[in-house]
């Protein structure tokens, strides 16, 4: 408990956390470039972002773009957030909310591209509606996506996997391009070689990591 109360009291000193309590909390809608990022960049959201470890590895890479990690676990996005720090990052931020709710933060069209890593599979059928692929969660990524907006899965579970790729096509998305075993497919060099804790517990245990990617149609943007 105490290691916790240390990384909440990080987070509210942290420049690069948004939290509720927080100035820019209710008012960064519509305005991250200008707000926070103080750059017109593309911005990368990681939706359910754990400890950042994909969130920060992007920002190293891509200096370019703006990268949010998005997560209701304040102590995980604390570890994200001291790395970033650490590493004189300013590209990178970290939104303390329920994915839910991403439409209070973010407006139509705010975001370029979104990864979802290793989520929970919520694998019982009675948990669907909490698939972060659910129809319900697609509805607001198409929302807040720029036209043709770039959507990224990463999982090892295989029937989370296949069930996004019956749904991500009925619910807007297209050009989907997608592989079983990302380490043994030409789409390897996408992911960078970065592995979240997770990835990396379970490719060491022999399981393969399943990987899409696909774009928001056109016809959801004219919609809008």
């Amino acid at each position: 408990m105490r290691r916790k109360l240390i990384r909440f009291q990080q987070n509210w000193e942290s420049p690069n956390v948004i939290e509720t309590g927080k100035p820019l909390f209710r008012t960064i809608k519509g305005t991250w470039r200008e707000e926070y990022f103080k750059n017109n960049n593309p911005i990368v959201l990681e939706l359910a972002c754990g400890k950042g470890e994909y969130t920060v590895g992007l920002a190293n890479a891509y200096p370019d773009k703006n990268f949010i990690g998005v997560d209701i676990k304040g102590d995980r996005i604390a570890r994200g957030s001291q790395a970033a720090l650490a590493g004189g990052l300013t590209n990178v931020a970290f939104l303390r909310t329920d994915i839910r709710y991403l439409l209070e933060f973010f407006a139509e069209g705010e975001v370029d591209e979104i990864w979802i890593t290793f989520p929970d599979p919520q694998p019982r059928d009675k948990q669907e509606k909490h698939r972060l692929t659910y129809p319900y969660f697609l509805a607001i990524y198409s929302t807040i996506l720029s036209s043709r907006g770039k959507l990224h899965l990463k999982t090892d579970n295989t029937a989370f996997f296949d069930y996004s790729l019956q749904v991500l096509p009925e619910n807007g998305f297209t050009d989907l391009v997608y592989t079983h075993d990302l380490y043994s497919s030409s789409l390897n060099n996408i992911h960078l070689g970065i592995k979240t804790k997770y990835e990396e517990l379970f490719y060491n245990k022999g399981f393969s990591i399943k990987y899409l990617q696909c774009k928001k149609s056109a016809a959801d943007e004219a919609a809008l």
